[in-house]
């Protein structure tokens, strides 16, 4: 046997792969699930408006602040032991949150499933990379394991309607039962087992570090897109770079850090980072802003929202498994930029749009979600395969914790200009109470709930001031893809095809 078909998975690889699907269909499913969960959970549990945006929040605070921690411990105890163990974790922190009778312990139950959720990320995608060390092979593999996500994310709406109409709000948190079932009874049989050699001890101090430096850092995103820019945001996202600053020092010291920052030395690393980085924040930002267009702007509920995001995901899934296959004759930053050059059209359609322009918008994040996937795709295969076996966990870690920061700083970014924009072009009678006018220019959202109070044409002026807002923010939103996509096009021509990749893989 050659060394060429030794590297090549077989049938028992691809099987696993499929079984590595599931828990990545249900974090998609759990970042969106609860666009549908949280009314009929907010009029069951009665939470204050604090307590309901740390329901929501809670998630992905803790899978931003843990993934960095879980991708080196699972390098250290075992990929697939570190899958097993989250998945035991996930489904109990799933059940709790169904039959959560409070709402602390409801935020409680949703920042367990954040340090879960952060166990079941990394060790999919590392196990990956040891399934498939065919350079080939393992670009598909990564592009179906980037999809699954985001179809879980298109159907948490889907989903979480359909049972939440048929039983109570819990039970969309329960479909982690099943899943984790699924996957503890075929992980043995299906996956392989790796763990690093001659691996210290876990850096607590690390660990700690690490934690400071996100966690306020994705804090004060989430606030800027909530509240707008302040001085405590400020205090809190310096006191993150702070933190950051002293964690990377420590791990240039250590022996066995918990962070390898000298994998930030190879350009293709860093730059499909950046990417990446860059990519999700234009996808982050126009996937909020376009639920809330279809929603607030068409009257749409969330479940034919939901369906609506049907096509946008079939692309993704297109590009994400075509990509790979293109890049085996074309070199990967090239496809990468061609892609992103691709969804440029979509962000001039969402920058176009007007009100009932449901089909054009849809379109427009259709063509954003083409060239996700292909970046997707070979953006993180070329961060995981950059590094060798050893530490694709932690390189695993690093893509996830961007991809989780891309999203929320997209959020942050584009929502908050969209919302000044709004602010801005919004009409306000002059007849109106001074609470009645403040709701108004708040927002669209807290304009169609004092909507009966409004004067006629008032509404449906504030849907076109939101619009603007989504013109405006696509608008920008483009700029910085067509960024990236001269970045793909300069700083990765230096990567070589999958083809060529497979064939220095393989000689002898």
């Amino acid at each position: 046997m050659t060394r060429q078909q030794f590297m090549r998975a077989g049938a028992r690889q691809w099987a696993g792969l499929g079984l590595l699907a599931m828990p990545t269909v249900l974090l998609g499913l759990d970042v969106t699930v609860l666009y549908l969960v949280a009314p009929s959970m907010a009029a069951d549990l009665s939470p204050s408006a604090a307590q309901l945006l740390w329901i929501m929040d809670a998630y992905g605070f803790l899978v931003a602040g843990f993934l960095v921690t879980m991708g080196t411990l699972g390098d250290r105890i075992g990929r697939r032991r570190l899958l097993e163990i989250g998945m035991v974790a996930f489904a109990a922190a799933s059940v709790f949150a169904a039959f959560a009778p409070t709402a602390e312990l409801l935020i409680l139950a949703r920042a367990l499933l954040g340090v879960a959720g952060a166990t079941l990320m990394p060790s999919t995608l590392s196990l990956i990379s040891n399934m498939f060390p065919d350079a080939r092979q393992r670009a598909v593999a990564i592009g179906v394991w980037a999809t699954m996500f985001a179809l879980g994310m298109a159907a948490g709406p889907i989903v979480g309607g359909a049972l939440v109409d048929s039983f109570w709000w819990g039970a969309p948190f329960l479909t982690a039962v099943p899943i984790a079932l699924a996957v503890l009874a075929g992980a043995r049989a299906l996956l392989p087992e790796y763990a690093a050699p001659s691996t210290g001890r876990l850096d607590l101090i690390s660990v700690g570090l690490s934690l400071a430096a996100i966690l306020p850092v994705v804090y004060a995103v989430k606030r800027i897109a909530s509240d707008g820019p302040g001085g405590a945001t400020l205090v809190y996202a310096l006191a993150g770079v702070l933190a950051g600053i002293v964690f990377v020092r420590r791990q240039r010291r250590l022996p066995d850090p918990l962070l390898d920052v000298s994998l930030f030395g190879n350009r293709a690393f860093t730059v499909a980072l950046s990417v990446l980085l860059i990519g999700l924040v234009g996808v982050g930002g126009s996937m909020y802003l376009v639920t809330q267009y279809l929603q607030l702007v068409q009257g749409l509920t969330p479940f034919d929202a939901g369906l609506w995001m049907g096509p946008p995901a079939l692309a993704m899934f297109a590009a994400a498994i075509g990509a790979p296959l293109v890049a085996r004759r074309f070199r990967p930053g090239s496809v990468m930029g061609a892609a992103l050059g691709a969804s440029l059209a979509g962000y001039a359609l969402l920058a176009g749009a007007g009100l009932d322009d449901e089909v054009p918008v849809a379109a427009g994040f259709t063509f954003v979600y083409l060239g996700l996937g292909a970046l997707a795709a070979l953006g993180t295969d070329m961060v995981v395969g950059a590094v060798p076996a050893a530490r694709s966990g932690s390189a695993a870690s690093i893509s996830e914790t961007v991809q989780e920061l891309g999203i929320a700083v997209g959020v942050a970014l584009l929502g908050s200009l969209t919302t000044a924009v709004y602010r801005t072009r919004v009409t306000v009678p002059g007849d109106l109470t001074s609470e009645t006018s403040g709701a108004l220019t708040d927002s669209l959202n807290a304009t169609l709930a004092i909507s009966e109070s409004l004067p006629p044409g008032t509404v449906e002026a504030a849907r076109q001031a939101f619009t603007s807002g989504l013109n405006v923010a696509s608008l920008v939103a483009g700029i910085a893809i067509a960024v990236a996509a001269v970045l793909c096009l300069g700083m990765l021509r230096h990567v070589p095809t999958l083809g060529e990749a497979r064939s220095r893989d393989t000689d002898v």
